[in-house]
């Protein structure tokens, strides 16, 4: 009979627990995607457009790092670049032959 008194006991501190958590208002979870393209113009010119507009030119960022002798130079330094932007939470969302195009979550 204790036993079935403490489950009791310990479901009420629970369901009181829980009860105290603050979880966020449905307004507050909506947020809003941003989207960045990249695009490849050879090594040298190959640049990311990001959300705010501004553009960064990759080839100075590239000229530090060897491609494998064998490695084809288009897909090698695009996918340095997309790990890159992975790493920062962007996601591949679609790809045309020169484009990129990726995006993440915003919340605000």
């Amino acid at each position: 009979m204790k036993i079935k008194t403490l489950y009791l006991l310990l479901a009420v501190g629970l369901l009181i627990g829980l009860a105290e958590l603050k979880l966020p208002a449905a307004s507050e979870m909506v947020g809003t995607v941003e989207y960045a393209t990249l695009r490849w113009g050879g090594r040298e010119n190959t640049h990311l457009i990001r959300p705010d507009g501004t553009v960064e030119i990759l080839g100075p960022k590239f000229a530090g790092i060897k491609r494998p002798e064998k490695a084809d130079e288009r897909s090698f330094y695009m996918s340095l670049a997309m790990n890159a932007l992975a790493r920062e939470g962007f996601e591949l969302t679609a790809m045309t032959t020169d484009d990129y195009v990726f995006k993440r979550a915003t919340h605000h």
